[in-house]
């Protein structure tokens, strides 16, 4: 039997188990057993590098964004609008079938955006460069799912579903679990919280999937047994997601509000260029960017030229991004901070 049909045997009695006391421990057993199978299945292949056309694109620019979804939900035209990129734009499905990027000025930045050949069900399974593009995907800093607003909820889940096999959890935050295999003394295990979907025995038996009989397991939060395999597996993508969808002037008002209101969504036409700038405000948001402004002694600020820098960064990071010199030279700053209209 190979990997996909025991992936899909596993899939199965997980669905068909039912939830409960009793089955918890079978349950946490299935998914770390398909936690393996998926992360063999991701593996790059041992056998010479096919020849061919190259997939990925260097990665430039102040930030990096992947643009995915099914094909003809408007990611080509999107990326046409956005940049100066012309990408084919057709009524026929898988009009890209390479990584296409182009870059979008905002505020001083320059982002990167990739358009990613439209994803098919059964992408975490190689189906039409699925791995490919999902291996992109995980390099970027923020992920903007196109959708088709005409199709609903179908294309969101299965998007998600997809990604999530594939170990791209979106808009979620790594689990506060401290975990560290040793060389002996058996398994330590401890919680700060109460927890109630793990317990010591269930911890232990995944684990021992994984041939782990040694470690230290400090629990900081009530966590799932899907997130403590995570913190296992230890190649989780954490990342933003923004939901876009598109093609919003085919649908009735009433259906564009209930899509709007929905947590990290956007509706966009870009048919008719609808709420475009309003995309884009967003997506500065989720990128966490700040600009930073340098001035001499005396002088006005020099609003032209800004350094891009992620929120939080230090003196010594914008010191690194002037001269990789500059920091072991210097001696003290003075830092004035601007609180635009909406800003915190």
């Amino acid at each position: 039997m190979g990997i996909l049909e025991k992936i899909s045997e596993i899939e199965k009695e997980i669905a068909r188990t039912q939830k409960n006391k009793a089955t918890e421990y079978h349950l946490g057993l299935l998914k770390a057993k398909l936690a393996k199978y998926r992360a063999q299945l991701l593996e790059p292949s041992k056998s010479a590098s096919s020849k061919g056309e190259g997939f990925d694109v260097m990665k430039s620019g102040d930030a990096r964004v992947a643009l995915i979804g099914f094909p003809s939900v408007g990611k080509s035209t999107f990326l046409s609008l956005m940049t100066s990129t012309a990408s084919e734009a057709a009524s026929y499905e898988f009009t890209t079938l390479t990584c296409i990027p182009g870059v979008i000025e905002y505020k001083g930045a320059n982002i990167q955006l990739l358009d990613l050949p439209g994803i098919i069900e059964g992408a975490a399974q190689g189906k039409g460069r699925g791995r490919q593009v999902i291996a992109v995907a995980r390099t970027a800093d923020v992920v903007i799912m196109m959708l088709d607003a005409t199709k609903g909820e179908v294309q969101r889940s299965l998007l998600e579903k997809e990604l999530e096999s594939v170990g791209i959890r979106l808009n979620k935050h790594k689990p506060n679990i401290y975990f560290k295999p040793k060389k002996g003394g058996g398994i330590s295990f401890n919680s700060t919280v109460t927890l109630t979907q793990c317990s010591e025995k269930l911890v232990q038996l995944i684990l021992h999937e994984y041939k782990i009989f040694n470690a230290e397991v400090l629990f900081r939060e009530d966590c799932s047994p899907d997130e403590f395999i995570d913190v296992i597996v230890g190649n989780r993508v954490y990342m933003p997601c923004l939901y876009v969808y598109n093609k919003i002037d085919q649908i009735s008002m009433e259906e564009v509000d209930r899509l709007a209101r929905k947590p990290n969504s956007v509706v966009i036409s870009c048919g008719m260029k609808l709420n475009l700038d309003y995309l884009l405000e967003m997506l500065w948001e989720y990128l966490a960017l700040t600009c930073i402004y340098t001035k001499k002694r005396g002088q006005r600020p020099d609003f032209t030229d800004a350094i891009i820098l992620r929120k939080g960064a230090s003196v010594e990071h914008v010191c690194h991004r002037i001269h990789r010199s500059l920091a072991s030279q210097f001696k003290y700053a003075l830092v004035w901070v601007s609180l635009w209209a909406g800003d915190g």
